[in-house]
């Protein structure tokens, strides 16, 4: 790992930015490739699907959408524990999601005039799932369960076959318990189109939510305004602030976790302690060594593998909020303390015993979450990305008698003559 020592006049958005390497990669010729793919599933529907996952997934599909009877055979296949840890993470995702409900309200905001707020869930969501290789039930769980407590009606969830043309069984339980039986076996950036766009097989929707590759992500970002989306994902990252006492094998293990997602993934420590650091660093590579995926986690830990050496933890914490990282744990005495000046993260783990898969599988908050930085502008996958909020006015006709020339005033000097009109032809005689 890199250990980058700074002072505080080098803790400023432009050298972190350098120092991250978070640039704009030139992505023309995917971008290309993933406007023909959608090009070619609006103009044929189905039979483009078909030939794409025939192209890229390795597979002759003889139907896109999955059965209730592969759905119930692949619920079956799961052991009756993992059912019940699946069963116990909804429960958790469900309790969690339920507090961020928001309600339709309206008020009086004096005599004859009220105002307010529509709330209603979308009409119908997309969730992409990764697949293919192996399954990802927890992300099937974090992008169902909000839905469903927003109170969308109608969900379809896709997913990559695998080369026998099947979907990962864990996928098919995940669904089943999170309630989704609309499932369809294509993936990649003709799924997200298909999705959008619509087929025979598959109706649009409004909402495209889910994580994905490079092509997944860039057909989001093309269909983008046809649809809503939930975010562009970069790759995955975790920032550790840290205190000399702070357990380095924790510490390792932890940055561990993220790098073994991909050669990209960024694993961050920011300590003031030069004797945790160089401890740190011995038990990453310790631990490494013993584990698998090991190729991956040693490009990721060569490449985008760092840890900063500040003054204090007011420097650590100032830091962060410039690295605004997708996962931040706080290991430090007191971690609540911190809160209050913790500006930008996706997610906050405070304490030695709050890892960062606690989050991903089973405490209840949800892991999608804003990467690269975006968590200064961006929030968790949530209910209220399946909500639409509508304006709600009434004025009577003594309340617009009183503001109405007032009204057409401001028309006129914006140029909107029939606005002015709108108005006046109330009371103008």
């Amino acid at each position: 790992m890199k250990t980058i020592r700074m002072t505080i006049d080098e803790i400023n958005q432009k050298n972190i930015d350098r120092l991250l390497n978070r640039t704009d990669n030139d992505v023309s010729e995917v971008e290309s490739s993933v406007s023909e793919i959608i090009s070619r599933v609006r103009s044929h529907g189905d039979a483009a699907l078909y030939d794409y996952t025939e192209m890229f997934d390795g597979v002759k599909l003889d139907s896109l959408k999955v059965s209730a009877q592969e759905i119930d055979e692949g619920y079956l296949k799961v052991s009756a524990e993992f059912i019940e840890t699946l069963k116990e993470a909804k429960n958790n995702i469900e309790t969690y999601h339920k507090e961020q409900i928001s309600n339709t309200w309206i008020k009086d905001f004096s005599q004859g005039i009220k105002l307010g707020q529509l709330v209603t869930p979308i009409d119908r969501v997309g969730l992409y799932v990764p697949g293919g290789k192996g399954g990802y039930p927890s992300t099937v769980l974090m992008d169902a369960v909000p839905a469903k407590v927003a109170g969308v009606k109608s969900i379809a969830l896709i997913t990559p076959p695998g080369k026998d043309g099947k979907i990962d069984p864990y996928i098919l339980a995940a669904a089943k318990i999170a309630g989704i039986d609309e499932i369809y076996r294509i993936g990649g950036a003709h799924g997200i189109a298909a999705l959008a766009y619509g087929t025979d097989t598959i109706p649009a929707v409004n909402k495209i939510v889910g994580p994905g590759n490079i092509y997944v992500a860039t057909a989001k970002k093309q269909v983008f305004g046809k649809v809503d989306i939930d975010m562009i994902a970069g790759p995955s990252e975790i920032c550790i602030i840290a205190s000399p006492d702070s357990n380095p094998d924790f510490i390792a293990a932890d940055l561990l976790s993220q790098a073994e997602h991909d050669e990209m993934a960024s694993s961050m420590l920011i300590t003031w302690s030069e004797d945790l650091a160089e401890k740190v660093t011995r038990s990453v590579f310790a631990q490494m060594a013993k584990l698998s995926r090991r190729e991956i986690m040693e490009k990721s830990i060569r490449d985008n593998g760092k840890i900063f050496i500040v003054s204090d933890l007011d420097q650590a914490i100032s830091l962060s909020n410039m690295i605004a990282p997708e996962h931040l744990e706080v290991m430090i005495p007191d971690p609540e303390s911190a809160l209050n000046k913790i500006t930008n993260a996706g997610a906050v783990f405070l304490g030695s015993y709050t890892p960062e898969p606690i989050g991903d599988y089973f405490a209840g908050p949800n892991h999608t979450l804003p990467t690269s930085g975006t968590a200064k502008f961006s929030s968790p996958l949530g209910v209220y990305d399946f909500v639409k909020r509508s304006s709600i006015l009434y004025y009577d006709k003594k309340n617009l008698e009183k503001v109405y020339k007032k009204v057409a005033d401001f028309a006129e000097r914006e140029g909107f003559s029939s606005h002015a009109n709108a108005v006046r032809r109330r009371f103008d005689d």
